[in-house]
């Protein structure tokens, strides 16, 4: 992450204005059920048509155990996405989950229940967030190798805010059963 806050711009997160800065944002993408590429990259392309984002890296695509869900659970196909936006990160937000239900994703009271699609909002430039349905950076990011692996193959010097370079978190998570798959691949 490379953004340096300016008191010179106005931020849309607190003001309502004209100026709208640019902020570089990470994205994860997850799937444990139906056609999962195929919801990895409907995810894709639909960060690609939103307006006020654009899309500068998609990872490769790693299979992870899923991580907190219920027994049974199948193994998740799951990939990073970084972008550049103007928008708040509210919106953003509301735009993730818009894109969930459009893929499917049904919501329940169990925790890491089995989906259709995930998309997480990890880091949203250097916005801090602390809210109910909404903490900047991720509060677990910095735990899943399935999020810090994926990153690190697009973003080698990546920082998580909070908790230091992607690289070093990446290696003090060992082995987390995170497979890199070669045959899989998402289309920018």
């Amino acid at each position: 992450m490379t953004e340096t806050p300016n008191p010179h711009i106005v931020d849309t997160d607190t003001l309502t204005g004209e100026m709208h800065p640019i902020r570089r944002c990470v994205l994860a993408l997850g799937s444990n059920l139906g056609d999962r590429l195929g919801s990895l990259q409907g995810a894709v392309n639909s960060l690609a048509d939103t307006p006020e984002v654009w899309l500068t890296s998609v990872s490769p695509v790693y299979e992870t155990e899923p991580v907190g869900a219920p027994a049974g659970s199948k193994k998740f196909l799951n990939a990073v996405v970084l972008i550049d936006t103007t928008l708040s990160a509210r919106t953003l937000l509301d735009r993730a989950l818009a894109i969930e239900d459009a893929f499917g994703r049904e919501r329940s009271d169990v925790r890491g229940e089995p989906r259709t699609l995930d998309v997480d909002l990890v880091v949203v430039g250097d916005r801090r967030a602390n809210d109910p349905d909404l903490v900047l950076p991720h509060p677990q990011a910095h735990l899943r190798a399935f999020v810090l692996a994926p990153w690190h193959d697009v973003e080698p010097d990546a920082e998580l805010p909070d908790h230091g370079p992607v690289k070093t978190l990446l290696e003090q998570l060992g082995d987390q059963d995170v497979v890199k798959r070669e045959d899989l691949a998402l289309d920018l």
